[in-house]
């Protein structure tokens, strides 16, 4: 499993991560981000992607 964290202090809710995996990330109404904490090593390249894309490199993965 791989473990994802999101540090509130530095997201903005762009949403960029959302458009990638939309499954595993969501923007509420309020623009408040909620996330899968662990998640499958099958959707690796998902989470590598969102991390690349998040424009204030907030979210970090282990595992």
């Amino acid at each position: 499993m791989i473990k994802v964290h999101i540090d509130l202090n530095l997201c903005q809710s762009h949403g960029e991560c959302v458009a990638i995996a939309p499954d595993l990330f969501q923007l509420d109404e309020n623009d408040f981000i909620s996330w899968q904490e662990e998640v499958d090593d099958s959707r690796r390249a998902d989470l590598e992607a969102a991390v690349n894309t998040c424009p204030m490199t907030a979210i970090r993965i282990e595992g």
